[in-house]
Formats: C-alpha cells, structure tokens, sequence
C-alpha cells in the first residue's frame, strides 16, 4: 500500500492500494463512522427531465460516513452516506466507493488506534516471497506463504521403484522437485524455501543440491506429505525463524501462546464476557481477535462492543491483534468464539 498523505493529529491518511492484501488491510483499518473520501459512480438525474430514462452514470468526488464495508475477491465496497459532494449530489443520500487496485482514498478518524496504524506499516512492507515444499520418495507438494494463507501451487507424484517391481522407473524424483523448486524460486522471487518431509528424505534431496540454491533452503520435519501438511509446518520450531517475519506465522504463534495460556497456567480467557471482565479489570495485555468475529459484529450491528474492548486495551498499554480466520490457527480461535486475550495475572473469580 501507498502512503500518499498522512497526518494523524488530523486523523487523516490518504493511501493508494496497489494489490488485493492492501484491500485486507484496508477492511480492518476502516471502521463505522470514519470519513472516507474518494471517487464513486453515481446515476445522476438530467436537470431539464425528471424521467429515470434520462439519468446518467458519472463519476463524482464524494466524502461519506462508513456505514458498512463488504470485501470480495477483487473489491472493498464502503457503504455510506454523503457528507460532501458537488452540488447535484444530495447530502446524506446513500453512496458506495468501490475499492480495487489503484484506487486512491482518504480516510479520516477521530482517533487512529495503534493496532490500525500498524497495519499501515505493515500494508507498506513489501514482503519476500516464502516458498514451501513437503516430500517423500513417491510425492511432493509446494505452496507459496501468502499474508493470510498459503496458495497450493502444484501436487508431484515420482515414477519410482516399488519394492517386488522389477520395472525400471524413468527418471528421478528428486532431481525433478528441484527443478521444479528452482523454477518456482525463480517464478515469484522467493528469497526463502523450506523444504519438509517425514524421515529422512528431505537429507537425501538436499544432498543432490551442488549449487548456490542450497543457500536459500530451511530444512524441516513434517509428520506426513498432504497440503494439510502446511499448517504444521508453519508451526514448527525449524521454519519459525524464516517464517517469523510473515504474518500467518506470527499470528499462528500468538494463537498457540494463547492456547498454551489456557491449557497450562489459567493466564488466558475466551469469549466475550469473560474477556470484557479481563479488559475491565485491566488484566489483558494481549487482545486476540478474529477478523471474523469483527465482521460478524459488524453484520449484527454488535461491532461498538468489540470496538469499546480494543480501545480499552489500547489505552491500558496493551497489544490488540487481529488474526484472520483463514488460516488454521485462526479458524482454532474462530471456535472458542472468536476473541480471547492473554493475561498479565490470574484472574481471582
């Protein structure tokens, strides 16, 4: 994401998405009630003819007051009404900007909470692509680490030697998902690999690696070859430190310390009124919650609730997170409810 202007003693931030995450990104930073200014298609009415017939789509500069933010695939719709506008558009009547790449906007808020602007900072990062592989003798999958998820990029199956086939296989295995690694490093940039299997296969492919590739290659263990074999993978202690910097890698370490909180030193809460009771008693200092959860209140009309909560944390010195419910820590959070927070001491009930 583009920064073109920011001034947050005004609240305003004037940014410029340049691809589909900054669309993410912009979802959870906008919130009901800001002012957003921008360009938008609107039907206008001819002024000589009252007839629907003669109304006409133009675009027009218009500043709303987010109502209601609905993000698809390629586009974030920021419903509103109008707080300024040329003169034949009405003030107060109801108006959508439509998000997509290159669109420019301005957002202006009350008050920037700091979990918002550091989603900024992160928007503006451009961040290295992390290539993965998991492998055996027989089959090799590979993924690219996206902020949210990992995309599936292909599935491998080797022509190699059964035990009691006397058939010669054509080829090798290993040379082949190198070639396929190497492709892929050169394919998307990819400054990382890590590559992964149960036993020792892993070893064996790596020692048919003779040039600098080498280099950029984590080894790790997985327990099986499967794409579910990525989600355990980013939680493994050998690839965190060429994951930590990603985002679904430190959201999936602050969702297995949250879990670990709960299960072993009572220092964690879930759901809403609990974690409320935490917040209240000023004894959250990590508030964990799903951008799922957020957009649920927000469909509910609860969305002021959650938002007094992230506020409260704020101002007391804590950490809010969101995590995204796309990937598999998330979705773990997702079912406790959706929030939860990581305690500085034990709650006395």
């Amino acid at each position: 994401m583009k920064i073109i202007h920011q001034d947050l003693r005004k609240g305003i931030v004037k940014t410029k998405a340049e691809n589909l995450d900054d669309l993410w990104y912009l979802s959870h930073i906008i919130d009901k009630g800001d002012l957003i200014s921008g360009k938008a298609e609107r039907k206008i009415q001819l002024a000589s003819d009252s007839e629907k017939s003669n109304q006409v789509k133009k675009t027009v500069f218009v500043k709303i007051k987010a109502e209601k933010l609905d993000l698809e695939k390629d586009t974030l719709r920021i419903n509103g009404t109008i707080e300024e506008g040329q003169e034949d558009v009405p003030k107060g009547s109801h108006q959508t900007i439509e998000v997509r790449q290159e669109t420019i906007i301005s957002i202006e808020k009350e008050k920037w909470l700091g979990f918002q602007i550091e989603k900024l900072k992160q928007a503006q990062v451009e961040r290295s692509s992390i290539l993965m592989c998991v492998h055996d003798r027989e089959e090799a999958y590979f993924a690219l680490l996206k902020r949210s998820n990992y995309q599936l990029l292909a599935h491998m199956k080797g022509d190699v030697d059964k035990k009691g086939d006397d058939t010669k296989k054509k080829g090798d295995f290993y040379s082949e998902i190198i070639e396929q690694i190497r492709e892929y490093k050169t394919r998307y940039k990819a400054s990382s690999i890590i590559v992964a299997s149960p036993a020792f296969f892993k070893e064996d492919l790596f020692k048919q690696i003779k040039d600098e590739l080498g280099q950029s290659i984590t080894l790790a263990t997985c327990s099986s070859v499967s794409e579910s074999s990525f989600d355990e993978l980013m939680k493994r202690e050998e690839t965190r430190n060429v994951l930590k910097q990603d985002i679904v890698a430190k959201e999936t370490v602050l969702v297995e310390e949250f879990f670990t909180n709960i299960s072993k030193s009572d220092l964690a809460v879930y759901g809403v009124e609990e974690t409320e009771k935490a917040v209240q008693a000023g004894a959250a200092e990590k508030l964990l919650v799903t951008d799922f959860m957020i957009y649920k209140s927000r469909e509910s009309g609860n969305y002021e609730r959650i938002d007094k909560l992230m506020r409260a944390v704020e101002s007391m010195k804590g950490k809010v997170n969101i995590i995204s419910s796309e990937h598999d820590a998330g979705k773990r959070l997702d079912g406790i409810g959706g929030i939860g927070a990581i305690l500085r001491y034990k709650m006395n009930y």
